[in-house]
C-alpha cells in the first residue's frame, strides 16, 4: 500500500502492569497508571509529540484501553486485534525467571521461535506490521500497544522484522515511525519516556 504524503504514527506501550515480573501476552492484565502531575506531564508530552490532531488506534488489551483512557481522555478508541502481544502459548503467566533460557538462539532464530501453544514473533510481526502500515496509509495515528507491536514496527522500518528485536521497549514510552511515500519508512525515535527526561 503506497501512500501519496508522509504520515507519522506515534507507538505507546501501555503502563506498568500489575503483574510484573509475569509473562503477560495474552492475559488481560490491569495496569498501574500514573496520576497527578505525572499523568499531566504525560498527556503534556504526548500532545507536544503528536504534534496535532490524531486518530486514536489501540490493541483491544485492558492494559492498553486503560492508558489510551488516561493519556486521551474524552477521545474515540478504534480497537483492532492485530495489535495484541505475542501469544506466548503456555508460557502464559509464567514468572521470567522460570522461561527456558534462549540464549543459544540467534536472533533469526529467536523471532522464529514459537512457546508450545503460541505464536513467534515473526507471525505477530505478520499481523501487526499490515495493520500499522493500512493505518498509516489514512494519515497520523497514535497507536497505544505492546512492546512487541512496537518491535515491529521498527522491524517494518529497518526492513527485517528480526530487528525489532534489538529494542528496548519501557512502559509509558513513544517511538515515532513516518510511513513515507514509495512505502519506506524512517525512524523519529525510539522509547522516549513519557514521564520522565526531556522529550
Amino acid at each position: 500500500m503506497l501512500l501519496s504524503a508522509a504520515a507519522d504514527i506515534l507507538l505507546i506501550r501501555h503502563a506498568p502492569t500489575l503483574a510484573a515480573g509475569q509473562l503477560a501476552g495474552r492475559l488481560d492484565v490491569q495496569t498501574k497508571q500514573p496520576a497527578g502531575e505525572t499523568l499531566a506531564l504525560a498527556r503534556r508530552r504526548l500532545a507536544e509529540l503528536a504534534g496535532g490532531p490524531s486518530r486514536v488506534v489501540c490493541s483491544p488489551a485492558r492494559r492498553c484501553l486503560e492508558t489510551a483512557a488516561a493519556l486521551c481522555p474524552g477521545m474515540a478508541v478504534i480497537q483492532d486485534t492485530r495489535l495484541w502481544e505475542q501469544d506466548f502459548g503456555a508460557w502464559e503467566g509464567r514468572d521470567s525467571a522460570t522461561l527456558p533460557d534462549l540464549g543459544p538462539l540467534n536472533r533469526e532464530q529467536t523471532a522464529a521461535f514459537r512457546p508450545p501453544g503460541g505464536e513467534s514473533f515473526l507471525e505477530l510481526a505478520t499481523r501487526a506490521a499490515a495493520a500499522l502500515t493500512e493505518f498509516a496509509a489514512s494519515g497520523p495515528a497514535i497507536i497505544f500497544a505492546h512492546a512487541g507491536t512496537v518491535r515491529v514496527g521498527l522491524g517494518l522500518a529497518l526492513g527485517r522484522a528480526s530487528l525489532g528485536l534489538i529494542f528496548e521497549v519501557t512502559p509509558l514510552s513513544a517511538t515515532l515511525l513516518r510511513a513515507l511515500p514509495g512505502g519506506e519508512w524512517s525512524i523519529g525515535f525510539v522509547n522516549l519516556s513519557l514521564t520522565g527526561g526531556a522529550p
